[in-house]
């Protein structure tokens, strides 16, 4: 086998977990398409299939395991290689490459950048491939009016639950001269929203400069033209300063929406945990939130049955939830992980506890949502339209306050076609749930 017809091989990718996992696919997508490689969506017809992995919770990894074991099965037919790469091949407490002989390599996070290389090894090929510089180095796998710009990763926080540092490594940004030339880039292929992420965009900077430098960035991505929408995701709640509030509130192209994983409110849990906030902090930041603008939504995430989490410490948390009615929240049962300090802890709730106390909070937080949506039946907002569900009929859009694949949406019902990609200004008609519908008032044109 020769370069040329290495190049004329499919490749296929399977990207699961979160959106900083899919900003890392889209690397890799970016290096296959400059070496020459196509890229096929249909798994089954890959010669080549590389599974981007997680790893974070048990769960996400049975999910990464079985999509492994699937495309190894593939090899009976038209594939001829098996690449692993992600959080899954990056975890030294979960040694799965033994369990896994099918699978040809397993590739470390550090070695994503290097993926040409490996699979030119395996072929006993060497074509000295160098990558340009051509931001933003990547292939978009997101609608093509919104992108996630993953500004930092690895994580230095030391959450008593949580194996991302052993994972990923020390915090760790990227250059704002950099994320702006990548942003850029972008938004002239038509990215109108970008979401950062990271794993505490708060502390975006502070290895880099010495200082955080979040709004420094925010105010740089803001001057890029034809850039409307800029969205937050995870923010830890110590780091959320009146600078930034203020800037989510008054800075036009930043979205009314901000996402901070709480985990818990009892000081307990918290101190076990090892996070930072208290009760107290907590509920003075949404109170604080709440007094610059009713219009940001709070995003959150709670873990629920972490050790020694007693009745009395749950209903604190459900207290909360009803109190503070908070627009958007994940809910997660604790997972015992390896290598973790709280996987030694005593008094480890039993799964079907925890599982009960789960669906009691996922009742309530319905519960509010709905309530949030029949209050605002009759009030005008602007959306993004996101997709048809049936053209001239029915399609699904996203205001400020929703954040992509996460939240809920807007259905609105037309009888004249929309373009995907396009602002709207809508009038909410009814609450379905825990979505809204509207109908279209007119095009808006977001300056």
């Amino acid at each position: 086998m020769n370069i040329t017809q290495l190049k004329n091989k499919k490749v296929g990718i399977i990207s699961l977990g979160c959106d900083k996992n899919r900003v890392d696919t889209e690397h890799i997508l970016g290096l296959l398409k400059q070496y020459g490689f196509s890229i096929t969506n249909q798994i089954d017809q890959a010669n080549i299939i590389i599974i981007n992995t997680c790893s974070f919770i048990h769960d996400a990894r049975e999910e990464s395991i079985q999509a492994i074991l699937e495309s190894v099965g593939y090899k009976k037919q038209v594939c001829e290689k098996v690449f692993v790469v992600g959080c899954l091949s990056s975890r030294p407490a979960i040694n799965v490459q033994k369990k896994l002989p099918q699978v040809d390599a397993f590739v470390a996070l550090k070695d994503n950048k290097n993926i040409i290389k490996i699979i030119e090894n395996l072929y006993e090929l060497d074509s000295n491939f160098k990558p340009a510089n051509l931001p933003p180095n990547r292939v978009v796998s997101t609608p093509p009016h919104y992108a996630y710009l993953k500004i930092a990763d690895g994580c230095n926080n030391a959450c008593s639950y949580c194996t991302i540092p052993a994972i990923k490594g020390k915090f760790k940004s990227e250059p704002i001269e950099a994320l702006v030339e990548e942003a850029t880039a972008l938004v002239k292929n038509g990215v109108k929203e970008l979401v950062l992420v990271a794993q505490d965009v708060t502390r975006y900077g502070i290895d880099l400069y010495k200082e955080p430098k979040l709004i420094q960035l925010i105010e740089e991505l803001s001057k890029i033209k034809n850039l409307k929408w800029i969205r937050l995701h995870y923010c830890y709640p110590e780091m959320v300063s009146d600078e930034l509030i203020k800037q989510i509130a008054t800075n036009e192209k930043v979205c009314k929406y901000i996402d901070i994983p709480f985990q818990h409110i009892n000081d307990k849990v918290l101190s076990n945990m090892n996070r930072i906030s208290t009760n107290n902090q907590i509920t003075n930041l949404v109170k604080k939130i709440r007094s610059h603008s009713n219009d940001i939504a709070i995003r959150s995430t709670f873990i629920v049955g972490f050790p020694g989490e007693t009745h009395k410490q749950f209903k604190e948390l459900y207290k909360f939830l009803k109190e503070y009615k908070l627009n958007y929240v994940g809910f997660f049962t604790y997972s015992k992980e390896p290598n973790t300090v709280a996987y030694n802890m005593k008094k480890q709730v039993p799964e079907k506890v925890k599982n009960k106390r789960l669906k009691r909070l996922q009742k309530l937080q319905a519960k509010v949502l709905q309530r949030s949506n029949i209050n605002q039946v009759g009030n005008t907002c602007i959306v993004l339209c996101d997709g048809v569900i049936k053209p001239s009929e029915y399609y699904v859009a996203r205001t400020q306050q929703n954040s992509p694949e996460v939240d809920t949406v807007v259905t609105i019902k037309t009888n004249k076609p929309l373009n995907v990609g396009e602002f709207y200004k809508i009038k909410i008609t009814k609450a379905l749930g825990i979505d809204l519908e509207g109908e279209v008032l007119w095009i808006y044109q977001i300056s």
